[in-house]
C-alpha cells in the first residue's frame, strides 16, 4: 500500500512540474524511471526501464494539444510491475518494458480528459477574477492540474496496488514469448536509433572532429559515457571560450566603448 501511495505521489508530483515550474524535469521516462526504481527499492531496474522509455520519447512532444504516449505513468507502472516479476534482472527489464510501452499507449486515450476538465477551472477563474475575488482565484490557479494528475495518479495506485507478483506472473504467461523477446531486441537496439536521432539534429558535419575524438574515446580508449559527456562539456567550454567574437559581437562592443 505504502509503495502504490509513494508512486502515486510521485506520478502527481512530475505531472506538476509537467505543468509548472519544470524544477526537475518530470516529464523525462529517465527521470521518472530513476525516482521510481528509488520507491519500489530497483534503483538499476527503474533507470534500464526510464532510459530505454527516454530514447522511446525522443522527439516526441505535445504540439497543438495533440496527445502522446504517456511516458510518464509507463516508466512508474513498467518500474513497479518489472520489480515484482520473477526471475533474473534481464528478464525483469523486459516484462517492465512489456508493460510500460502497453501502458503508455493505452493511457494514451485519458490524456484529452485530463486536458478538458481544466475549462471548468478556468470559466469559474473567469467570474473569480472578473469579481474580483483574489483567493479564489489563487485557489483554482492551483488546483486546476488535479484533472491531468487524476488521469494518471488513479491507473497508477490501481496498477501497482492490485497487480501483485501472481498477476503479473499471469499477464506474463498471457504474453507470447516472440513479443517478449521482441521487446528485449527492442530494448537493446533503441540506443542506437536514439543516438541516431540526435546526430541528425546536430551539426554533424560541421563539427565532424568533435564526432570522431568521441568515436575514438569510446571505442578505443574505453572511456564510459558519463567520462565522453564530460570531456565533452570541458572541450565545448574551451572552445566557447577562444572562439573569436562576431560581427555582431564586435558591433555591440565598439558601441559600448563608443557610449563611454
Amino acid at each position: 500500500m505504502l509503495i502504490a501511495l509513494a508512486l502515486t505521489l510521485w506520478a502527481v508530483v512530475c505531472i506538476y512540474d509537467m505543468l509548472g515550474p519544470t524544477l526537475f524535469y518530470g516529464t523525462r521516462p529517465m527521470v521518472v524511471g530513476t525516482v521510481a526504481g528509488l520507491i519500489v527499492g530497483d534503483l538499476t531496474l527503474g533507470m534500464a526501464v526510464g532510459g530505454t522509455l527516454e530514447l522511446t520519447a525522443l522527439g516526441i512532444y505535445t504540439y497543438g494539444g495533440a496527445s502522446t504516449p504517456d511516458y510518464i505513468t509507463g516508466a512508474i507502472v513498467g518500474t513497479a510491475l518489472g520489480h515484482v516479476t520473477p526471475g533474473d534482472p534481464g528478464h525483469q527489464l523486459a516484462i517492465g518494458l512489456t508493460l510500460g510501452v502497453a501502458a503508455s499507449l493505452v493511457l494514451t486515450p485519458l490524456d484529452p480528459i485530463g486536458r478538458f476538465l481544466p475549462t471548468f477551472w478556468i470559466h469559474r477563474a473567469d467570474r473569480a477574477a472578473m469579481a474580483g475575488r483574489t483567493r479564489e482565484l489563487s485557489v483554482l490557479h492551483w488546483t486546476a492540474f488535479l484533472p491531468w494528475a487524476a488521469v494518471r495518479a488513479v491507473p497508477t495506485f490501481l496498477a501497482t496496488y492490485f497487480l501483485n507478483t501472481s498477476a503479473v506472473s499471469a499477464i506474463e504467461r498471457s504474453v507470447p514469448n516472440w513479443f517478449t523477446n521482441g521487446m528485449t531486441l527492442v530494448g537493446a537496439i533503441l540506443p542506437a536509433v536514439g543516438f541516431a536521432m540526435l546526430l541528425k539534429l546536430l551539426p554533424v558535419r560541421r563539427y565532424w572532429y568533435m564526432l570522431l575524438l568521441g568515436y575514438v574515446l569510446f571505442a578505443f580508449m574505453k572511456v564510459t559515457l558519463v567520462g565522453v559527456t564530460l570531456f565533452g562539456l570541458a572541450v565545448a567550454v574551451i572552445f566557447v571560450t577562444l572562439k573569436p567574437p562576431t560581427a555582431d559581437r564586435l558591433t555591440r562592443t565598439e558601441g559600448s566603448s563608443d557610449n563611454v
